[in-house]
């Protein structure tokens, strides 16, 4: 459509909305209270706000998530550094937490096959069963049994216990 009308050849109706004229002097109350708000409300948070933007956008920070140095192992830390066991056992609970997701995701995609699959599951699903099944023996090998109240330490305990049992039956092989 051309952007030049015509307005002669089509012209508008009259509206039936009569337009108001003023008859007094005195001004309207609304437009006083709405500059006022605007004055003493809007215009400073505004003015905060697009300061703090500016800041921001000055200062890009990108926190997708939280990256924590790893810290040394529980066998690495020496006798009575107090700070070294906190630290261990912080990073224990975080591996801890990591792994419990990685199995997480790892049933969720099994599920997620059998859904997709149906009757043939066994067959199209294999590579998903294998993944689960030695995702969940390196958590239960690593973690099982520790129970709700684990820790670092007996975390650690197991481990050695379980190389201990391994180099054991080693022997015993070789024997």
């Amino acid at each position: 459509m051309p952007e030049d009308h015509d307005w002669e050849a089509y012209k508008v109706p009259p509206t039936r909305t009569p337009v108001s004229e003023r008859t007094t002097s005195v001004p309207n109350p609304v437009n006083f209270f709405q500059s006022a708000f605007s004055y003493v409300f809007d215009a400073p948070v505004t003015f905060v706000r697009e300061w703090i933007e500016r800041w921001q956008t000055k200062n890009k920070f990108y926190y997708y998530h939280q990256k924590f140095r790893r810290v040394p192992d529980l066998s690495q830390c020496l006798d009575g550094d107090y700070l070294c066991y906190y630290e261990a056992e912080a990073q224990w609970r975080r591996d801890r937490m990591v792994d419990q997701e990685i199995v997480e995701i790892v049933r969720e995609r099994m599920a997620a096959c059998k859904q997709r699959e149906g009757p043939n599951e066994f067959q199209n699903c294999a590579k998903e069963m294998m993944l689960l099944a030695q995702v969940t023996k390196a958590y239960q090998d690593r973690y099982g049994d520790l129970g709700y109240h684990g820790n670092a330490r007996t975390c650690l305990m197991k481990q050695k216990h379980r190389m201990m049992e391994e180099r054991k039956a080693a022997q015993e092989k070789e024997s």
